[in-house]
């Protein structure tokens, strides 16, 4: 019977008594996410009925987005839990990309209720109804007081994580829309403009599709696999093969399996000299120190003597180890970029 260590993490590091408890962490972080959640589920019941009572689609939209700011929430509760589920059966990485699916929808939910506001906002302004502005403007400045405590407390957990990044980022632009409510409310009853109520939908409007948009694209850059944004792989494989004796690393695959989880997995050639389990050491480190990888897979073989010529990035190569490498092929010497 196998026998498995659960003393350590994923990066190695040891969470015995004197070591920092991940589980505590992520207690604190629901904690948090929970009275964020409270805050918005009350305030938005209370801000429903007034909206249809001042004819305000500026606070009825306010309450639409709150109802999806408490769903954020939720899913992400959710996939917190889910992530810290450890790997099993066909789940070999557990359930940790249960908060990217969190992210997603809290970024395809934001692009549809600002499509649905838009349409809203335009039919508003052509044919205004009549606003209550002072009963706006109140309930507007009692929205941007719970906002700032719910974002505060969503700031306190881990933003790192994707899903988190995705509550927070509904709470925000919720308090986005609640200062131009106000802004509205104050304008409809100073001055009887009552398109001011649509104009404040249409800005929010804005503010959501950037969020959204930028929660669904990064969101689906983990899905499709690709390299962290502010990581090149041509440049991580260039950096490994100038490290002696490597003289070519094919197979370079960098991924994402969760928030900030990158890991990387490649086929390395050393010198028919080279010692191969050193190598993988000393690549393995170069990549925790350089690159702040700590989850990698090498393969690492000695080369043929046939493959020992210099040649260029991305030349076909005979390999009994790999006849169809994927992607460019890193080889010692000059590089064509």
């Amino acid at each position: 019977m196998s026998r498995h260590d659960h003393g350590h993490d994923d990066h190695g590091h040891d969470h015995g008594p004197g070591g920092h408890s991940h589980g505590v962490a992520a207690d604190a972080d629901r904690r948090w996410l929970a009275i964020a959640l409270a805050l918005i589920g009350g305030f938005m019941a209370v801000e429903v009925v007034i909206g249809i009572m001042a004819h305000s689609l500026a606070l009825i939209s306010d309450a639409a987005h709150m109802l999806t700011d408490a769903v954020s929430i939720v899913l992400a509760l959710i996939a917190m839990r889910l992530a810290a589920r450890p790997a099993r059966g066909g789940f070999t990485y557990g359930l940790k990309r249960a908060e990217i699916l969190s992210a997603q929808a809290n970024g395809l939910t934001l692009l549809l209720l600002a499509a649905w506001l838009a349409y809203e906002a335009v039919r508003r302004l052509m044919d205004p109804p009549p606003v209550e502005g002072g009963l706006v403007l109140v309930t507007a400045l009692a929205g941007i007081v719970v906002n700032v405590a719910a974002a505060w407390c969503i700031s306190r957990a881990n933003r790192s994580s994707l899903a988190v990044e995705g509550a927070y980022q509904h709470v925000l632009n919720d308090l986005y829309a609640f200062i131009g409510t106000a802004v509205a409310g104050l304008v409809v009853m100073t001055t009887g403009f009552l398109q001011a109520d649509a104009i404040a939908t249409l800005v929010v409007v804005v503010l959501m599709v950037k969020a959204g948009y930028g929660l669904v694209r990064d969101s689906g850059r983990i899905f499709l696999e690709a390299a962290p944004a502010h990581m090149d792989p041509d440049a991580v494989g260039d950096r490994l093969v100038g490290h002696p004796p490597v003289t070519e690393v094919h197979d370079l695959h960098i991924w994402t399996i969760t928030s900030g989880q990158a890991a990387l997995s490649a086929h390395v050639l050393v010198e028919p000299a080279g010692d191969c389990h050193a190598v993988r050491r000393e690549l393995e480190r170069l990549l925790e120190k350089e690159y702040g990888i700590t989850h990698t897979t090498l393969q690492v073989d000695h080369a043929q003597d046939s493959l020992l010529s210099v040649g260029r990035r991305g030349e076909a190569a005979y390999d009994p180890h790999c006849a169809d490498a994927h992607g460019p092929v890193h080889r010692e010497g000059p590089h064509d970029h």
